[in-house]
């Protein structure tokens, strides 16, 4: 991919974020959402690639989405992308902390292209690379990060979702003396920290999208971590009711069309077949990650982390928009 892609990418998350903020607060996730897609989706079809979204966000809870299989941009180079037009649509509609808009960018087949459904994901900086196993029990996977970063087991940082599903998991994390950070949302952002090294959180553990497991696999591919990942079926993670099992199933039948099978081991290099990723994220609220947008009439800020991982280039990028400059397609949903 071309260098100057990447920053034709930042523009991208910038536009979703800016959408995306307009409804900050507002508690309409939807709304938040189907804004931040429509600007993504304008923005991509403005840029110079032969672009295919075979990752996109939404259908789990019947959002508006880039659809998977959906061809854009001008032309140029053959691009395989990831998308999460806003990481955390609920603590946007909430104005809670943490939300992004986040692309990958790939060559041609980088990206495991999988239903829009849930994956189990555990996440590990550099120092932890080449020591988990997903098959295994969360506690041993544990043992042996501490033991490779050098750390009792006391001294480790977890964090995970806070979500009813992961109550059990939470506490036999802490009966272990483990210190976890249980947030809201946001799985991307806290897969990340795990590489930063200015960052405490040695371990991202939990059950979340797999749209947002494949673009976690390209950026941490990108910066030198390690990932596994587990697809699993709607009913075995929500309630086990009629309506899940119906849609489990059908989640299980795509996967079989796909070749791919739930409940089995995922590495990192079967989500991101190569480090020749582009990785974008902007901030919408502010959060662990990134500074999030502040607005003043018309003029906004936006802080956006941007990873060139064929270079492991990574750079935090502010920038200052005057939303009334933009593109009437962009400005409709900005302001």
């Amino acid at each position: 991919m071309k260098r100057d892609l990447a920053m034709a990418f930042s523009r991208v998350t910038e536009g979703a974020a800016l959408a995306g903020y307009k409804w900050l607060g507002r508690g309409d996730k939807n709304a938040a959402d189907g804004a931040a897609v429509e600007v993504m989706r304008v923005l991509l079809n403005n840029t110079e690639i032969d672009g295919e979204i075979v990752i996109g966000e939404g259908e789990i809870d019947e959002a508006p989405m880039l659809y998977i299989g959906e061809k854009v941009g001008l032309g140029g180079d053959a691009v395989d992308i990831a998308v999460d037009p806003i990481e955390g649509t609920r603590m946007t509609a909430m104005g809670q902390s943490n939300a992004l808009a986040v692309l990958a960018a790939g060559e041609k087949g980088t990206f495991l292209k999988a239903p829009d459904m849930y994956m189990e994901k555990l996440v590990v900086g550099p120092e932890a690379k080449g020591v988990i196993n997903i098959e295994l029990p969360l506690r041993d996977n544990l043992i042996n990060i501490a033991s490779a970063l050098g750390k009792s087991l006391d001294e480790l940082v977890v964090t995970t979702l806070a979500k009813p599903r992961h109550d059990a998991t939470i506490h036999e994390m802490q009966q272990m003396g483990i210190k976890v950070f249980a947030i809201p949302d946001g799985d991307v952002a806290a897969s990340i920290l795990t590489c930063m090294p200015d960052s405490e959180v040695d371990v991202m553990y939990g059950i979340g999208g797999a749209p947002e497991g494949v673009v976690s696999a390209a950026v941490i591919r990108a910066l030198g971590g390690d990932m596994n990942g587990r697809l699993l079926p709607r009913h075995e993670v929500k309630e086990d009711n009629a309506e899940n099992r119906r849609l489990g199933e059908q989640e299980i039948a795509r996967c079989k069309e796909m070749g791919i099978d739930t409940h089995v081991r995922l590495k990192m290099e079967d989500m991101a077949s190569s480090d020749n990723v582009i990785f974008s994220a902007t901030g919408i609220t502010k959060g662990d990650l990134l500074e999030g947008i502040t607005r003043k009439g018309n003029i906004a800020t936006t802080e956006t982390l941007l990873v060139r991982g064929k270079c492991r280039t990574i750079r935090r990028i502010k920038s200052t928009h005057y939303l009334d400059r933009k593109d009437d397609a962009v400005k409709a949903n900005i302001l």
